[in-house]
């Protein structure tokens, strides 16, 4: 798929400086660009490649100026990261434009498919869910019964959605990930094993919420686990049941929420992390990677370590700690003086 200047300049509000006809069909560094490629240049340390790359296109703010003769043609706009970042998703819009329904899949009667949709092969939609408009479904995806997926949202290759649970508009379920898993939920019997408690609650992920590739969501023993508006989970996350996350919160990779937490709106959790259960994590939290939380966290605090504390204070203590052997071998010398006085 090819685009000239032209067109990019008019999907980004931009201006042309050079060929207005000249075409690109990938994308690059540009420190990499090739003939045919389209590039940007927003950091500054990277000025000196714009000099020598070989892109087709490069995409700049509005007040470069060059100060030597360049090759490539220049579409200048406002925000240079944020039009190439607009156009990566005009891009991958286009890219995944399908529509349809493939075969072999099972679609169940009772389901009303709309016009606008497209349904890979080999995937399974139960009994009674309902499906928004533009709606993609990709194969070896499984839609269990009385599911609910609003406008404009995706479940990639292999995405599980069990039964009852809802989706909002325009969420994204990544490949493998699982929403609506029964929750950890086991009681103690007399002889020492476990009896399994029934998870009868579902998961609500509210809209623009994205769940990346291997997540899973569990499914509340009683009532919702809730997933707020613009909630961002990166892959090989663990939500557990009756979680509940506030809107606009982002948690990296590889981090666990334990049972009945709720997370505050506006927070950002590093990798790794791990989340007690029955806490109260408040607003605009701060959660550095592979720190441990066992406690209620107020709102605007900025914790590391395991289990956590204070950001500042953790770093004061680890100079500390850094220092360690020197302040032993300080106090050893300080004991043989004081011995040697005595």
């Amino acid at each position: 798929m090819k685009f000239t200047a032209e067109q990019i300049a008019g999907i980004l509000e931009g201006t042309v400086v050079g060929d207005p006809n000249i075409e690109v069909f990938k994308l690059s560094k540009i420190e990499e660009g090739t003939q045919g490629s389209l590039t940007f240049l927003s950091n500054l340390k990277y000025t000196p490649y714009i000099y020598t790359t070989e892109a087709s296109i490069t995409i700049v703010n509005t007040d470069f100026k060059p100060e030597k003769p360049i090759s490539t043609t220049l579409i200048k706009v406002e925000d240079a990261y944020e039009g190439f970042s607009k156009l990566l998703e005009y891009y991958d819009r286009i890219k995944s434009n399908k529509s349809g329904i493939e075969q072999p899949c099972f679609i169940s009667e009772s389901v009303k498919v709309p016009d606008n949709i497209y349904i890979g092969a080999f995937a399974y939609i139960g009994h009674n869910v309902e499906i928004g408009d533009n709606v993609k479904i990709y194969p070896h995806s499984f839609i269990g019964d009385n599911v609910k997926i609003g406008d404009n949202s995706i479940v990639y290759p292999g995405g599980k959605i069990y039964s009852d649970c809802i989706l909002g508009n325009s969420c994204v379920i990544n490949s493998g990930a699982i929403i609506g898993a029964d929750g950890f939920g086991f009681a103690p019997t007399k002889d020492g094993g476990y009896t399994k408690i029934p998870q009868t609650g579902n998961v609500i992920l509210e809209d623009y919420v994205d769940v990346g590739a291997g997540t899973t969501i569990d499914r509340a023993t009683i009532g919702s686990t809730i997933i707020r508006t613009g909630v961002k989970l990166d892959n090989q996350i663990q939500i557990a049941h009756n979680v509940e996350i506030g809107k606009n919160t982002v948690i990296a990779a590889q981090s666990g929420v334990a049972g009945s937490t709720k997370i505050g709106e506006h927070c950002q959790i590093g990798g790794q992390v791990g989340i007690a259960g029955h806490l109260i994590i408040g607003n605009n939290v701060k959660v550095q990677a592979q720190s441990g939380i066992g406690r209620n966290v107020k709102d605007n605090e900025v914790l590391q370590g395991s289990p956590s504390f204070g950001y500042s204070d953790w770093n004061k203590s680890y100079v500390y700690f850094k220092n360690l052997p020197k302040l032993v071998k300080t106090i050893n010398e300080l004991e043989k003086k004081v011995d040697g006085n005595n």
